[in-house]
């Protein structure tokens, strides 16, 4: 890549350490948006998963980390965080001049830029949406990391849904408490919804359709209105109605507040992570 602000986007050789389904969501839509299969290289150990990227993505795909790597101009880490310091330290050899890009979960920055002997390092926290490009992904650059390697990064994520940069990385906990776990929420709630849909006479099938398409249709109407959410709340919620008898049953056992409550663990246990997987 030249030092210019304009990335050839052509030109960019990518590497993945990890293939998993991250990764082949990333890639693929890379691919539907034309970037060529000889620009990727992908090390995944496991031949099961290699071969389903070669079928599918028509990539190249090793089991080990060789000089191949050298010719990366961005490294994206797809791999479990238990095994991430297992795989930097072979890797590292061949790309201290890469970008790297983690969407491992827990490893901070540091400890990343510790193993492959670089301060070129952006960590992000995806979630699970992005598999159908509806994804948001909370995005925390180190200080060796330039304004053109944040827009390659940008390049590299737009096919999996929207981004947010934070300042401080211990943002990315909240990050992780609040969207990275977020799906999970989501689908209890429509659990719940679905199971008192059938309670109440419905069938599997009618009270999850209900449940769904009011999820998306309550957000996508909130995403389009200038009003807080308190307020959208309200003008659904006529004293003595319907709404306003459910709502009163969720207050008085203090749904909200367990809800709160729940989201402060998810932050703390993405603390612990982070201490536990970047030790030496």
């Amino acid at each position: 890549m030249t030092s210019s602000t304009h990335i050839d986007f052509q030109k960019v050789r990518l590497a993945f350490i990890g293939g998993g389904n991250m990764a082949s969501a990333i890639l693929g839509g890379l691919i539907r948006q034309g970037l060529a299969p000889k620009q990727v290289v992908v090390i995944e150990p496991f031949a099961e998963t290699a071969a389903k990227l070669k079928k599918d993505l028509d990539v190249q795909v090793h089991a080990v980390a060789s000089a191949v790597l050298a010719e990366a101009d961005l490294v994206v880490w797809a791999v479990k965080p238990q095994v991430f310091k297992e795989a930097a330290l072979p890797v590292a050899a061949f790309t201290q001049k890469a970008l790297h890009l983690s969407v491992a979960a827990g490893i901070r920055s540091v400890s990343i830029a510790r193993w492959l002997q670089t301060d070129r390092v952006v960590r992000s926290m995806p979630n699970t949406p992005a598999l159908v490009g509806q994804g948001i992904t909370g995005l925390f650059a180190r200080a060796g990391v330039s304004a053109q390697d944040k827009q390659l990064v940008e390049k590299v994520l737009q096919s999996t849904g929207e981004w947010l940069w934070v300042n401080q990385e211990s943002e990315l906990d909240v990050v992780t408490a609040l969207s990275g776990s977020g799906p999970a929420y989501v689908f209890y709630f429509l659990e719940a919804m679905t199971e008192a849909g059938v309670q109440m006479g419905l069938s599997q099938e009618q009270a999850y359709h209900l449940a769904t398409a009011t999820f998306g249709g309550a957000t996508h109407l909130a995403r389009q209105s200038t009003d807080a959410p308190e307020v959208l709340r309200q003008r659904v919620t006529s004293k003595g109605g319907t709404t306003y008898a459910a709502l009163t049953s969720m207050a008085e056992d203090h749904v909200k507040e367990a809800f709160v409550k729940a989201m402060l663990a998810a932050q703390k246990r993405a603390g612990e992570l982070g201490d536990e997987f970047g030790k030496d």
